[in-house]
């Protein structure tokens, strides 16, 4: 029964993810318009937009193959992968069985599926998005494992749910002076991997400055529905691995209906919060001339590479 009940949780973690990931992208977009003096749309837009593009059929290019084809559905499946997996609302069972390596291959999996489809379409905004998206990949992947190394350095231990109970459980042990630097690399590099400001700006399709919307610019219909929803899921999963891992208070560490369903409470509060933050910060930071995105990315790098040694100093 205790076996049964895991995976259920796991399964409602992933439908949790799921249902929030669009209502994360509407307050980020209601905040930013607030902020700018600007008319916003409702925060559940993003939900009818999904359910318009949902009802339309899907169309390829002539040219186009499987890869095409495949990326939308890998996308989100990498991302219900880890939604169910990593300790988002409770460290106990399925959910908290993820490890930091796992969940990375499987984030940089998506990634290469979609950089793929770009490519597959033999278009030029295509290859040049593919391009640049591989570029960033490249200097995000290190810096999102290194970051968390810094915290698995002190409990001795990648998974992702033995860190967060250490850090609920004993968060002097857990935390140091290091992991602001460590949390500052995983918030840049959260901002890369989801194409953010200073990075990239979801909102632009100009062609000298746009990375993740010139792999897209062939979808429509169904599988375009599929790729922004599962950009929305991987925007969601990581800010709630931010919040959990450096704030891990209010995670259910039993299986008991009760603390899930507060754990629950916990995660939609932090993860809209850091969300509202996000969309607050995009409003009073330009967007970087692309050659300057390296630049961020190497410096995330040595913040993440100072907290990991440093980490081990103070141990």
């Amino acid at each position: 029964m205790t076996e049964l009940m895991a995976w259920l949780i796991a399964a409602a973690q992933a439908l949790l993810l799921a249902l929030l990931a669009p209502v994360v992208m509407g307050v980020t977009k209601t905040v930013r318009a607030r902020l700018e003096g600007r008319a916003s749309g409702r925060v559940g837009q993003p939900w009818r937009d999904l359910r318009k593009l949902l009802r339309k059929p899907p169309t390829s290019p002539t040219d186009s193959g499987i890869f095409f084809t495949a990326a939308p559905p890998m996308l989100m499946a990498t991302s219900l992968i880890v939604a169910a997996t990593a300790p988002f609302i409770t460290t106990v069972g399925v959910a908290g069985s993820a490890d930091l390596i796992v969940v990375v291959g499987v984030l940089l999996l998506g990634t290469v599926a979609l950089t793929l489809a770009g490519l597959d379409t033999g278009t030029a905004f295509g290859g040049m998005g593919s391009s640049r998206e591989m570029t960033i990949a490249a200097l995000v992947e290190p810096t999102l494992l290194l970051s968390v190394f810094a915290l698995s350095a002190r409990v001795g231990s990648t998974n992702l749910g033995a860190i967060v109970n250490a850090g609920n459980a004993d968060p002097e042990a857990v935390f140091t002076p290091a992991s602001l630097l460590a949390f500052a690399a995983l918030a840049i590099a959260t901002l890369a991997e989801t194409a953010r400001i200073p990075v990239d700006n979801p909102s632009t399709h100009l062609e000298l400055t746009m990375v993740h919307e010139a792999m897209i610019l062939e979808y429509s219909g169904r599988d375009l529905a599929l790729i922004e929803w599962a950009s929305a899921m991987r925007l969601t999963i990581l800010l709630g691995l931010l919040a959990n891992l450096f704030a891990p208070w209010g995670i259910a560490t039993t299986i008991s209906l009760a603390w899930v369903v507060a754990g629950a409470g916990f995660f939609i509060v932090k993860v809209l919060g850091l969300a509202a933050v996000l969309a607050a910060g995009e409003v009073f930071v330009a967007k970087l001339r692309l050659f300057r995105v390296p630049e961020l990315l190497a410096g995330s790098f040595a913040l993440a590479l100072l907290a990991v040694l440093a980490s081990y100093v103070l141990a």
